[in-house]
């Protein structure tokens, strides 16, 4: 008997027999509905966020003459650098629902310890692994008593960030360490010859290009997405819940030492007191960026220009004659604002849905076993 070479059972068996796999065409509308409402989602919020750094920029023109140049550009890098190092660790975090608040304590803990370790005699490119290993060790401390002990890491973190800051004062006491190799501390405040670009911009750009490949192009990201949704569903779809999240808070430690290493070459100088406040402002570039406070919902671009904001905005306040003191008032309120107005948009956006619903009812009742559609 001939057999019909043609593929049977319709569109399926065509698909069957082209070996694809195609979802039936409800689901993959739906999956694309969803794909398109979270890529305009995040299309709007970068939007908006590119429309403030340009009120921000035209502000700061309107303050001084000298604030779009290039010497000033290199210095407002150099305010920012560290924090905005932290936010792209920060990021993810808390995607999945977390927090690190010990990030600042151990900016100070890895200076004291580079301190330390430099005043003892061991050469500086000896000391930095050490003080590396510092910070992911501290941030595995971090993310072992949050995963294993199954505690809020706010708590957990708002009590190593006590102890590391204890930590610091211990091992340097009331001693600074300010006599590092220029060679050192050239790297931390000077810039590449012939232009006004800090050497430390190019410790920021191959890192914050790592993050977005990692969070928006491999399966690293989709877990740490899919964590911070539903981190039960996660689970049961085979990701390693614990393991994940104590990868990037030993991420996070690891990252804030090497923001303690930058900030004690740009300052020359290593002490207890190093990195406080940091944990704000840190937090502030993350939720201004984008990422929901409550997880499963950000992007690492949005949190770049969010960083970029920043540093234009304290600028702007720095030629305005305005102290720090008051430049971390100006961080709290917008770090308020970057999270109530999201949670205000999103009552807006469920207020109107209702009245729609109620205006779009059902002219009549339906009749038993009648699908509504």
């Amino acid at each position: 008997m001939i057999q019909d070479p043609r593929p049977t059972g319709g569109p399926d068996g065509l698909q069957r027999s082209a070996g694809l796999s195609i979802p039936a065409a409800g689901h993959s509308v739906s999956a694309m509905s969803r794909v398109s409402r979270s890529l305009l989602a995040a299309a709007r919020m970068e939007t908006l966020l590119i429309i403030l750094l340009a009120f921000v920029v035209w502000w700061g023109m309107q303050l001084s003459p000298y604030f779009l140049t290039w010497s000033n550009f290199g210095f407002s890098v150099q305010a920012v650098i560290e924090i905005s190092i932290m936010a792209l660790a920060m990021t993810p975090i808390i995607i999945t629902g977390e927090i690190d608040l010990s990030v600042e304590s151990m900016v100070g803990l890895s200076g004291c310890v580079l301190g330390w370790l430099w005043a003892s005699g061991v050469p500086i490119e000896v000391a930095i692994p050490i003080v590396l290993m510092v910070g992911a060790l501290g941030g595995f401390f971090n993310g072992l008593i949050v995963t294993r002990w199954g505690l809020p890491s706010l708590v957990v973190t708002l009590a190593t960030l006590a102890l590391y800051r204890g930590l610091a004062h211990v091992v340097l006491g009331s001693t600074v360490i300010s006599n590092f190799p220029n060679d050192f501390t050239n790297f931390g405040f000077g810039y590449v010859p012939g232009t006004n670009l800090p050497w430390t911009l190019f410790v920021f750009l191959p890192l914050a290009a790592v993050t977005v490949i990692i969070i928006h192009s491999t399966w690293i990201g989709r877990q740490v997405l899919a964590v911070g949704k539903n981190k039960d569903a996660a689970r049961y779809s085979g990701v390693r819940v614990g393991a994940l999240k104590t990868a990037l808070f030993v991420v996070s430690g690891l990252v804030a030492a090497l923001a303690g290493i930058i900030l004690a070459a740009r300052t020359s100088t290593a002490n207890g007191d190093n990195g406080l406040n940091m944990t704000l402002a840190v937090v502030t570039i993350v939720v201004l960026g984008g990422v929901d406070i409550n997880g499963g919902k950000g992007t690492v671009p949005g949190v770049i220009v969010a960083a970029v904001i920043l540093g234009a905005l304290k600028s702007a306040l720095t030629e305005a004659g305005i102290s720090t003191d008051y430049q971390n008032v100006a961080i709290g309120l917008l770090l308020i604002v970057s999270v109530v107005a999201p949670q205000l948009a999103r009552l807006i956006r469920e207020l109107v849905g209702r009245i729609r619903l109620g205006r779009s009812g059902p002219a009549h009742d339906p009749a038993p076993g009648e699908v509504v559609r």
